[in-house]
């Protein structure tokens, strides 16, 4: 009997013993059953554990003799466990982070280089809010050959037909997502995950290249802040003065995303093509999103973006005149950003806000030393500006709109939990008759939230 079909057998055995232990009213038949289910699945399971091990030796050996033969003195912490032979529901989160590590190190080409890093220690993190081990887990199930198979089935066919090492790979998948959401769909490969893999870089969320972006296995993110020590001089033999901080505990909930893409193609079987395609179907979306809702989020049944977040009383700046922009209000709200924050501060505007600063150069105002209106303007105060269709236009007349928000993005948090699931929608139906389109569609769904946890590093331009 080789590997995968004692795996098969002690899973089923496995099945029966529980389907028995779950019986309110067990008669004497069922009990003799149960206990030699028992008795067969341990001796299964041993059986079980010393073929791994006998594998896992076996490979090893493979390894270690490939790398002599090359001259390669390389690091033996990829090569402790191969994940062919681990078993996920009793390995240690050791052996599951040694082994997504291996698994990152041959399919995680295709990652950009900072995509690359952030999975990389993800998987070595353990906290209060991530669980690497989780992470680890769900990439070595949605990495396997038979999962990726699956998954292709299943979101391309109507009613796909999964072979034996594809049904227990699912299988695998759903009973190892304690940590993570499943929603009822297929878990994404973690590879092709927007949820994991998108931290920066992305030109379209300019938020997401300044924010610390978090990767949770929990519902919320939970962290400390305060506004910094108060330091003070004291005489000599004097009682020291109360200086300690005042501690806050912010947190992050985190909301659903769902997303919809409809499309009407018939998907490639080469997995390497249609991942590449999955990635830019769910990353377009998924991006547009986060770059919005970072901007403008209200905080009322979604995350909470920044303009909405500096809208309070400690960090709202009113312009001098209602319904009027000048040079004068960028020297208020610069002034007003404390001292603390200043050095890490970056702007937040839209490209109309920016030429409306680029329109004060010409003036040759004596606030600047630097003619603004040339060759634009990447920076102001000495600090980068970042543009986004999404932030707030200049309309030149009264009411309430934020203009421009300056600050230290470090106290802006977007907590993404890890995984996002998509299942497919068989067929579409117009809306004039009802009837099928010949189309079919992809139903996301992801979880993440956004918030600044220190309000006080921030200052938002307002007109009233």
């Amino acid at each position: 009997m080789n590997l995968h079909e004692l795996r098969a057998q002690v899973e089923e055995i496995r099945s029966t013993v529980v389907r028995l232990s779950e019986i309110d009213d067990i008669t004497p038949e069922d009990d003799e059953e149960l206990t030699a289910a028992l008795e067969s699945f341990e001796a299964r399971k041993a059986e079980l554990v010393e073929l791994e091990a006998r594998a896992a030796r076996i490979e090893a050996a493979k390894a270690a003799a490939t790398e002599r033969h090359a001259g390669i003195d390389s690091p033996t912490i990829l090569k402790r466990v191969e994940p062919a032979a681990l078993d996920l529901r009793t390995a240690t989160r050791g052996e599951l982070r040694d082994a997504a590590l291996k698994v990152l190190e041959t399919e995680g080409r295709g990652l950009a280089a900072h995509q690359e890093d952030h999975v990389d220690g993800l998987l070595r993190t353990k906290n209060a809010y991530t669980d690497g081990g989780l992470i680890a887990k769900r990439m070595l199930i949605t990495e396997s050959d038979a999962y990726r198979s699956a998954f292709a089935k299943a979101i391309s066919q109507p009613v796909p037909a999964f072979d034996a090492d594809e049904v227990r790979a699912i299988n695998e998948f759903r009973a190892a997502s304690e940590g993570v959401d499943t929603a009822g769909g297929f878990g994404v490969p973690v590879l092709i995950d927007p949820s994991i893999i998108l931290t920066s870089g992305a030109a379209a969320a300019p938020v997401l290249n300044l924010a610390r972006v978090i990767t949770i296995t929990t519902d919320e993110w939970k962290g400390v802040s305060s506004a910094g020590v108060s330091w003070s001089y004291d005489g000599e033999g004097v009682e020291v003065s109360d200086d300690a901080p005042t501690l806050a505990q912010p947190t992050v909930p985190v909301y659903t995303a769902r997303g919809f893409i409809p499309f009407s193609a018939e998907l490639g079987a080469d997995y390497v093509g249609f991942a590449a395609e999955m990635r830019a179907l769910l990353d377009q979306g998924y991006i547009n999103l986060v770059a919005d809702k970072t901007i403008n989020g209200t905080g009322s049944s979604q995350p909470t973006g920044i303009f909405v977040a500096a809208s309070n009383a400690t960090s709202q700046v009113v312009v001098t005149t209602d319904g009027q922009f000048g040079a004068v209000d960028l020297l208020k709200i610069w002034k007003a950003l404390p001292e603390r924050y200043k050095g890490n501060a970056a702007w937040i505007m839209s490209p109309d806000m920016e030429n409306e600063i680029r329109i004060l150069g010409n003036s040759n105002e004596a606030y600047y030393t630097v003619n603004l209106a040339a060759g634009g303007i990447g920076t102001l105060f000495g600090r980068p500006i970042y543009t986004t269709d999404y932030a707030p236009e200049f309309t030149g007349t009264t009411g309430v709109a934020g203009l421009t928000v300056v600050g230290d993005f470090s106290n802006f948090v977007v907590a993404q939990r890890a995984g996002m699931s998509v299942e497919l929608i068989p067929h579409l139906f117009g809306t004039t008759n009802a009837l099928p389109t010949n189309q079919r569609g992809f139903f996301a769904t992801a979880r993440h939230g956004f918030d600044s946890v220190n309000d006080n590093a921030f200052r938002l331009l307002q007109n009233t």
